[in-house]
């Protein structure tokens, strides 16, 4: 019989792979952000099972870029404009193709918490 904390230990394992698996084509492809993948993956992966997480916590993609913004509380200029530019380029097409004026609305609203966030609650590093 499966139960359900085996239910969602299942779809965080799942999610969690699709998150590192967007990651890594962010790593390769300049243009998607690889950072915020593995971080989504990682907390996915921790929540999925003990040996999952002690598994990716192993690997590089884990050292080089989930720890490196755990330990140093921030991102590079760099990877924050293009984060930025990426999340609004796909908010202003959803802003176009949506009909409904709440919706849209709300996806201004979202765009300009997410420019505080970055601009303010994530420290600029190098």
């Amino acid at each position: 019989m499966i139960t359900i904390k085996k239910i969602k230990s299942i779809v965080l394992f799942i999610l969690g792979s699709i998150f590192l698996v967007i990651g890594i084509i962010g790593t390769v492809i300049p243009l998607l952000p690889g950072g915020p993948f593995y971080l989504l993956a990682a907390f996915c992966f921790a929540k999925s099972s003990k040996r999952i997480d002690a598994w990716f916590k192993s690997t590089p993609v884990y050292e080089r870029y989930v720890e490196a913004f755990l330990q140093k509380r921030g991102m590079k200029r760099k990877e924050k404009i293009r984060i930025n530019l990426i999340a609004d380029f796909f908010i202003v097409i959803s802003i176009i193709y949506v009909d409904i004026l709440l919706v849209k609305i709300l996806l201004v609203l979202l765009a300009l918490y997410k420019h505080y966030y970055f601009i303010k609650k994530i420290k600029t590093i190098g």
